[in-house]
């Protein structure tokens, strides 16, 4: 039973001048920092904390962006026994009206005792505060003292136990924190330890991420894991990845990086977007566990991803698969390594209409197959079933919610014990995902909320959206199938939009006849409403994620 902050001590006493992170720029040199260095500088958010009477168990909201300070801010949080919890920076993707909203909201829910930011963002965030909120500080960085002396004894994170909660983190999907999950230090160490043993994490593993710390993945296997384990990790901005995605290549190949985790969007973008030209010199001979995870995953989108960069020295058996949720700290499943994991070539109509992961081999020849990729096998200490509307059990391969259980489970929804309670079913966690269980191996479709259902049919977005990319001319990660209400007919129409390179209309009416032909042919759904948009019509959560009810909102907008 430990903290996180024995556990940075400890480490600190090991190897103080070990390098325990890289962070990288797209305008300057990349900064390593040494444990003692990280620690140094954590401190003086510790002692900044303890000036502003920040009390151990408070909310601290971190609202920066990536570098020194966010990482500074969340360790000094820890060691002054506060409970960090990032939120996304303001960028000119997000609505700053909307923005305000999720901090008021987050602020309301949470009720923070201090918000950190920069100088130039402290009045959008002292604008977002109301009469009787909770926040008594609103501290900046420029006013931040150095801390030359390490002084373990003097930091109040030593008093918590492992059952207090160490940090709070976002729900994906969301802006704000409206739904904050929290983790105790025993949960978080719990999941380390068991997913520590699935991958084989050992002291010569590098981490390279350019995930974000708001999102569980980014905080957990892109940030949390590798510093407490001790293992290096070289971290990257979101946004310069996302401008540059050849730089995480050359990030892995310049640092010899053996881990790494990467929503499913992020296979196709990589295989799409990065040139011959980029990759001059790369070797990915290094990689070792490149992890899918975050949405349910793709066998297409991982031979795109090896087709692509097998000539760089990208191993096939490199590609692994994982179901991870913020509830249960990140992972609940992880595929076995040293191989590929499992795929099932499946009738895709009695999937689509009967709920059911039909085998191929008892399929007709006239039947329609798809592949369906596993997302692994549930942790040694995470045990999960299926279960039908009425939380009866089902059988293999039959369709129904996930269910889990574990001993690295949220402690709750942070101030929302309604929430948490209807969470919970006879002490298993109902995580709102429909999939299957085959032969221990656990594969995942979609979200509950997702579902769209037509003429009493369910009928799983996600389905027909992997329809869409099999049409010339749609990408992957590139259309979005949502329902709209249909008042005369008393059901949902089915909605699919897909973006496509050409902004020649005659060319798009031509792949809308298309998707609409491909769709019919290969489901059971008859399709209302199929619009071609140009590039960048469809928007993303803060997490990379088709915002589908985001998208449905603007296109009844502009219907």
């Amino acid at each position: 039973m430990t903290t996180f902050p024995e556990r940075l001590k400890t480490l600190h006493s090991r190897t103080p001048d070990r390098v325990a992170l890289t962070l990288q720029f797209s305008n300057a040199d990349d900064l390593s920092l040494t444990v003692d260095q990280l620690l140094c500088g954590a401190s003086s958010y510790a002692r900044a904390l303890t000036l502003a009477k920040i009390q151990p168990g408070e909310v601290v909201v971190l609202i920066l962006q990536h570098g020194e300070d966010l990482v500074y801010a969340f360790w000094g949080a820890i060691l002054h026994g506060a409970i960090p919890s990032i939120m996304p920076f303001l960028t000119e993707k997000l609505s700053p009206e909307r923005y305000r909203a999720d901090l008021s909201a987050l602020i309301s829910v949470t009720r923070p005792a201090a918000i950190i930011t920069y100088p130039e963002f402290e009045a959008e965030v002292r604008g977002a505060l109301q009469e009787g909120d909770s926040v008594r500080e609103v501290i900046v960085t420029d006013k931040i003292e150095k801390q030359i002396d390490l002084e373990f004894d003097s930091l109040a994170g030593f008093q918590r136990k492992p059952e207090d909660i160490v940090i709070l983190q976002h729900s994906s999907g969301t802006t704000g924190l409206q739904k904050g999950v929290a983790l105790s230090h025993q949960a978080v160490f719990n999941q380390l330890d068991a997913y520590g043993k699935a991958l084989n994490l050992n002291e010569d593993d590098v981490v390279v991420s350019w995930l974000p710390l708001y999102h569980d993945m980014g905080l957990i296997a892109g940030f949390i894991m590798p510093i407490l384990s001790g293992i290096h990790l070289v971290l990257q901005s979101p946004f310069d990845w996302v401008r540059a995605p050849y730089k995480l290549m050359q990030s892995v190949t310049k640092y010899r990086g053996t881990l790494s985790w990467l929503p499913n969007f992020a296979y196709n973008f990589c295989a799409q977007k990065i040139r011959d030209r980029h990759l001059e010199g790369v070797d990915l001979s290094s990689w070792r566990v490149v992890t899918n995870c975050s949405e349910p995953v793709r066998w297409e989108s991982h031979q795109a991803f090896y087709e692509k960069f097998k000539s760089y020295g990208l191993k096939r058996e490199a590609l692994q698969t994982s179901y991870a949720m913020a509830e249960n700290v990140f992972a609940v499943t992880q595929s076995p390594l040293g191989g590929e994991p499992a795929v099932l070539e499946i009738d895709r109509e009695a999937f689509m209409s009967e709920r059911v992961a039909k085998l191929a081999s008892e399929m007709d020849a006239s039947q329609s197959a798809m592949k369906m990729m596993s997302s692994g096998r549930p942790l040694g200490n995470v045990k999960v079933k299926v279960l039908d509307e009425n939380r009866n059990e089902l059988p293999e391969r039959v369709i129904g919610e996930i269910a889990l259980q574990s001993d690295c489970m949220l402690t709750g929804y942070y101030h929302r014990e309604d929430a948490t309670q209807q969470a919970f079913h006879d002490g298993w966690y109902l995580t709102g995902d429909y999939g299957f269980i085959s032969d221990g191996e656990v594969f995942v479709s979609g979200r509950k909320k997702d579902m769209i259902i037509v003429g009493g049919k369910n009928v799983y977005p996600q389905d027909l959206e992997s329809l869409t990319y099999e049409v010339a001319g749609v990408h992957a990660g590139r259309s979005v199938a949502f329902g709209i209400f249909d008042e005369e007919q008393g059901t949902e129409d089915v909605v699919i939009i897909a973006e496509v390179d050409s902004e020649d209309p005659a060319e798009q009416q031509k792949v809308a006849d298309a998707i609409r032909l491909h769709v019919t042919k290969n489901s059971a759904i008859a399709l209302r409403y199929v619009k071609v948009v140009d590039p960048k019509w469809i928007l993303k959560t803060s997490s990379g994620k088709t915002a589908r009810s985001a998208n449905k909102e603007k296109f009844l907008k502009e219907m």
